[in-house]
Order: structure tokens, then sequence, then C-alpha cells
């Protein structure tokens, strides 16, 4: 391009100066500056369009990062909600065996303690009773061990 500049140059100065100038000299060389300015658009567009391209590139390789990162947490964070599950689910599992066994316990510790009442009432009234024997034969006895007047 800078050789048609200065090609237009000279022949600008020529046209100036010289009467018998010739201006389809000037034509043809329009003609060029044309076909140079075409191929210049051309360049400019395919390299845009590589530009474009690359760009595009760019992003999709972008994107299947993104989609791979994600899947890989996605991967992480289900692996991490199973395990929360199993700890979770073992945690209930121990405490529900521990209510069991707790009121397994309860229930017997329930019946010693019936036992056990039941055992210091009949010993009670046990004692009662003797008691009441007893005290029936003291006065039985001292009934007996009295004398009569008569």
């Amino acid at each position: 391009m800078e050789a048609l500049f200065s090609e237009f140059t000279i022949l600008s100065d020529q046209a100036l100066c010289d009467r018998s100038f010739d201006p389809s000299t000037i034509e043809g060389l329009m003609k060029l500056f044309e076909v140079e300015a075409y191929k210049e658009w051309a360049q400019l567009e395919l390299e845009c369009r590589n530009e474009a391209q690359s760009a595009d590139d760019c992003i999709e390789q972008s994107e299947d990062y993104l989609e791979s990162v994600m899947e890989s947490a996605m991967a992480e964070f289900r692996l991490f909600e199973e395990e929360m599950n199993q700890t979770c689910k073992a945690e209930h599992d121990s405490l529900a065996s521990l209510a069991d066994a707790a009121c397994k316990m309860g229930k017997t510790l329930e019946k010693a303690a019936t036992f056990a009442s039941n055992k210091y009432i009949d010993a009670a009234v046990n004692s009662a009773a003797a008691s009441m024997r007893s005290a029936v034969r003291a006065v039985a006895s001292a009934a007996s061990n009295k004398v009569h007047p008569s």
C-alpha cells in the first residue's frame, strides 16, 4: 500500500506539471488501490474470523472445564452426603439400641422394685402378725397369771 501511495504522489506531481499527462494512468493506479483495499479487507475479515473461532474454542474449553469441575464437585458432594447419611444412621441405630437397653433395664428395675416392695409388705404383715400374736400371748399369759380373788 505504501508503494501505491508513493506512485500516486509521483503521478499527481506529473499531472500538475505535464500537460500531455494521460489520466488513464491514474485510473489504472486507482484500480490497484481498489484491489489492494479488497485484499486488506479480506485479510482483516479472515483475521476476525480466526479470532472469533479462537474465542469460541476458548469458551468451549472453559465450559468443558467448568462442567468437569462441577461434576467433580457434585461427585464429592454425593460422597460426603452418603458418608453423612451412614454416620447419622449409625448414630441413630446406636441411640436406638441404647434406648432399648435402657427401657429393658427400667422394666427389670421396676420388676425388682415391685418384688422388693411385695417382700417388704409381706415382712411387715408377718411382723405385725407376729407382734399381734405376741401381744395376744402376753395378754393371755398375763391373764392366766392373775389369781382370782375368790
